[in-house]
């Protein structure tokens, strides 16, 4: 069955019941009101700040949308791009765009106007839905992307080489086109992060979509009356993957545009969220801003809040021991994956193992796991690997890229992660890096992710990443990029003492202070401090040699 199937479903049963909320926190911060203040005066339900719709709503819209696309013709096969910020338009144009049988391709709202342009192309889109933050960007390639037949404009005060996407949508007809879309037809073009290079195109079919929905809500057994409360960005398979267990059986999702400690909290307490997926840089400036009295947890209604689930990046377990000091009542959930198996889910720790925090935890609801060395045969308990999955979640290829395909899936539909791991005798599987991020110096291979684990214990650091970088004598060295919390302070010889603590293979040869950059998912940036330090590095030693 199509995800679409379950958007009408919703819509016929729970036509009136509230389906998206947006908040927008800075518009209150221009008005000079509080949330609480707000919350008393009880305005309209749909302003600048915070506006919603119904089920019915959402399927409506998704509808004029599909049926606007095919008076232009779009067909099944054909690409339709989204370029816009989180906001209430976000999801019924997702769904509006599938209702045709064409394939949506939600873009990073971070790219710069060449790789606009660049993913466009890699993906033959026919056409662009974008928001008014992209105007820029947009028009500075509109000109070299003869494929895009139209760019459509979401907002006000349309750009003279765009049509008004409101304006066209609001003459066509609500009623579900009837076109007839089955498991195996290709639903999404997804792009890869680009952690190791250009992004690359990712195909995944209808089947995968309804997969993420079954396996999400095996996981967290979300009911109609759950509030899921999302943070990250729309365009990751990452964020709506996770509501895709509430929408499932019609559970409403709060779309919160900012992540500040007390924006989130203040998010929780006024819509009554239960379940919240956040980043670990957001989990830690949470507990930071209760540590400093900035966040009274006793001046929020939280009692609805059960769940608190973690990803995109190994979970340090010292993160999880002091959220459960703060919040004891807390279900506890990390989740695994990528966007080649449709975001998360192949692995999952499981609410009930919270004695295993550490483990990215075990195969998901109707996956497979396996841990190979580099012939891709099994290793045993205990042995670093690389973690291959799969299941109904795995992409089709990546798009026009049969090399790259082949490289990662195998004819049986094996998926290899890149991830290297290794599983416990009790059959629990712990994270030990990407492939690409193993450090060799000295011949030993070096796993940052075990390093950055035991930095992050000192209470002065708030972010850490560990890259390798060119020696002459070893051919890498570790090197630990430290972000310091603001109002703490550490020397290098601070630093370099508490690694005593570490193997001594293990540590770090060199410290640098400065900030740790992440991009919107929350995966650390290593290539670009690659890039950074790498080239210093480099430089300084052929002055060496001169």
């Amino acid at each position: 069955m199509p995800i679409t199937d379950i958007l009408t479903k919703n819509a016929n049963e729970r036509g009136n019941d509230v389906a998206l909320v947006e908040i927008n926190p800075q518009e209150l911060e221009k008005r000079r009101t509080s949330w609480r203040d707000y919350a008393l005066i009880e305005p309209s339900r749909t302003d600048s700040f915070r506006s919603e719709l119904t089920w019915g709503e959402f399927e409506r819209k998704a509808n004029r949308l599909a049926n606007l696309l095919l008076t232009r013709h779009i067909r099944k096969g054909d690409k339709v791009a989204i370029l816009l910020m989180n906001c209430l338009e976000w999801l019924p144009i997702y769904f509006g765009i599938l209702k045709t049988g064409a394939m949506a391709v939600p873009m990073n709202f971070r790219y710069t106007a060449e790789e606009i342009r660049y993913c466009l192309d890699l993906a033959d889109a026919d056409y662009l839905i974008f928001g008014p933050e992209f105007v820029g960007r947009v028009e500075d390639v509109c000109d070299r992307l003869p494929r895009i037949k139209s760019f459509l404009y979401v907002g006000e005060d349309c750009p003279s080489f765009a049509e008004s996407y409101n304006a066209l949508v609001s003459c066509c007809s609500g009623k579900k086109p009837d076109i007839r879309i089955n498991d195996e037809d290709d639903a999404a073009i997804y792009f890869s992060s680009g952690t190791t290079g250009f992004p690359k195109a990712i195909v995944h079919r209808h089947r995968s979509l309804m997969h993420a929905c079954i396996v999400e809500q095996n996981h967290h057994h979300q009911t109609p009356e759950d509030v899921f409360l999302c943070i990250p960005p729309l365009y990751h398979t990452g964020a709506k993957m996770h509501w895709f267990g509430s929408f499932l059986v019609g559970g409403k999702a709060v779309l919160l545009r900012g992540i500040k400690p007390e924006w989130i909290i203040n998010a929780v307490a006024s819509e009554k969220c239960s379940i919240v997926w956040l980043l670990v840089p957001w989990a830690q400036d949470i507990l930071d801003a209760i540590d400093r009295g900035e966040i009274n947890l006793n001046d929020y209604d939280l009692s609805r809040w059960h769940l608190m689930h973690i990803g995109a990046q190994p979970v340090p377990p010292s993160l999880i021991k002091r959220w459960k000091e703060h919040f004891p009542h807390h279900q506890y959930d990390t989740n695994y994956g990528l966007s080649e198996s449709i975001g998360p889910g192949a692995v999952h720790l499981g609410m009930e193992n919270i004695d295993h925090v550490g483990a990215i935890g075990v195969a998901g609801y109707k996956w497979e796991t396996r841990i190979v060395d580099e012939q891709h045969n099994d290793v045993a308990p205990g042995t670093v690997g690389e973690l291959a999955v799969r299941g109904d979640g795995v992409m089709r290829c990546y798009y026009k890229d049969e090399k790259a395909t082949a490289e990662v899936l195998s004819p049986d539909n094996w998926l290899f992660t890149g991830d290297m791991a290794r599983m416990s005798d009790d059959g629990f599987i712990y994270l030990v890096d990407r492939k690409k991020d193993v450090i060799i110096t000295g011949g030993e291979n070096l796993y940052p992710v075990q390093i950055e684990d035991f930095i992050r214990k000192h209470d002065s650091v708030k972010d850490v990443a560990v890259i390798g970088l060119p020696d002459i004598r070893l051919g890498e060295i570790a090197t630990a990029i430290v972000e310091i919390k603001p109002g703490y302070t550490m020397t290098e010889e601070q630093f370099n003492e508490f690694c005593l603590g570490l193997p001594r293979y293990q540590r770090p040869r060199k410290v640098i202070f400065a900030s740790v950059p992440r991009n919107p998912t929350g995966k650390i940036e290593k290539p670009k401090l690659r890039r950074i330090y790498g080239a210093e590095k480099l430089v300084a030693q052929q002055n060496e040699l001169k």
